[in-house]
């Protein structure tokens, strides 16, 4: 018997929509999992946006007020695709009023904004789930199963890189993502988050770090209304307050070493994603954009060893639930199914799958750590 879980989705934004079509897609693709989601509201405080949703997705419901979700007895789990700013609050509500939660990353402004969700949902013995859609990938878990087989040795050093150009146009709109007291840290939380937390689910812990920033485009174009992912302005010029650019060099409690590179501003640059980890026999290589794949060297020739291209298939991660032979093609929004799916698996096996608010946590103290060097300009200890 399957049962159903009413879901409500806080902020309907591009990410917004992704989540929605990301639980319409689950049964297709899981068709034995025992919850079924059923939408049930959509809020949203830019007029007819939340109508618009409805319309278009089916949600039974639509609010201008996320607060009216808290006490609404039909809503079982919660997405919270909000602004940064507003994460901290409508978490720990949710958390507080017995829904499970789905939270984009990077779950507030501070690693003191993510503990207070992970606190309020440890307290509730609530589920959660953070959009780190990235370690979803199929061919990420079979690298993270390489390295813990030692297939290529004692890990050494990593790079992970992570270079976009959805913020290079001059013209870009001084959107919330901008600004200190509504976005937080720039790239570090948009783009930095994800590479902390895939540097982490590969090699464990970052104990320390040294990191320097810049802001490349120091004024934006104030938007004249409404906006929705990265639009262009024409309006009264203002000031960039938080980071296009990180560099981080990362030391972990294994004794391997790392370099984060993020960049918002990227000209030439469309979601260059990815990392390159070495061992003392071998490597491996993994790039967003050729998602299937991954890059392989082992053996003990050690000089001269060539690397071969693996394709990942049906017995890597979730793959077989999308595609049913190696090379077959998945895509960004099938990661967000996969996020959704073990989202929803932990609600109805109260055991937690995939990444949770604790792997929150220590990404945001990552980030933490990164301001705190950029100002100083030193190595500063990593406190999850």
């Amino acid at each position: 018997m399957v049962d159903t879980l009413g879901i409500a989705v806080v902020g309907f934004g591009w990410m917004g929509r992704v989540h929605t079509q990301a639980y319409a897609r689950v049964p297709h693709h899981y068709p034995g999992l025992a919850l079924r989601p059923l939408l049930v509201t959509v809020a949203e405080d830019v007029p007819g946006r939340a109508e618009e949703a409805a319309d278009r997705f089916g949600f039974a419901s639509t609010s201008r007020d996320w607060r009216e979700i808290v006490s609404d007895p039909r809503v079982q789990a919660v997405s919270i695709t909000a602004p940064n700013f507003l994460h901290r609050e409508i978490g720990v509500a949710m958390a507080e009023a017995g829904k499970h939660i789905w939270i984009e990353k990077p779950v507030g402004l501070t690693a003191a904004d993510a503990r207070a969700v992970a606190d309020a949902v440890a307290s509730t013995g609530v589920r959660s789930a953070v959009g780190f859609n990235y370690r979803n990938a199929p061919a990420v878990e079979a690298a993270r199963e390489l390295i813990a087989a030692g297939e290529i040795g004692t890990v050494t050093h990593v790079r992970v890189r992570l270079f976009s150009d959805y913020a290079a146009h001059p013209q870009g709109a001084l959107t919330w993502r901008y600004e200190r007291e509504r976005g937080g840290s720039g790239v570090l939380g948009d783009l930095a988050s994800h590479g902390a937390d895939l540097a982490r689910f590969l090699l464990g812990d970052i104990v320390s770090l040294t990191a320097d920033t810049a802001i490349f485009l120091p004024e934006r174009a104030r938007p004249t209304g409404a906006t929705a992912g990265h639009t262009l302005a024409t309006g009264e010029l203002g000031p960039v307050e938080n980071e296009d650019y990180v560099n981080c060099l990362l030391r972990f409690a294994s004794g391997a070493r790392g370099v984060l590179e993020a960049c918002r501003v990227s000209v030439g640059e469309q979601n260059n994603y990815g990392f390159e980890v070495h061992g003392t026999k071998g490597a491996v290589f993994w790039d967003f954009r050729r998602m299937g794949e991954l890059g392989v060297s082992r053996g003990t020739t050690y000089q001269d060893q060539p690397v071969s291209t693996t394709y990942v298939g049906p017995g890597d991660g979730e793959f077989g639930a999308f595609q049913p032979g190696a090379a077959n093609a998945m895509g960004y929004d099938d990661l967000k199914v996969v996020e959704a799916y073990r989202f929803l698996r932990s609600i109805a096996e109260d055991t937690s799958y995939g990444a949770t608010l604790q792997d929150a946590v220590h990404s945001a103290a990552v980030l933490d750590a990164m301001s705190r060097s950029a100002e100083s300009r030193s190595w500063v200890e990593v406190s999850a």
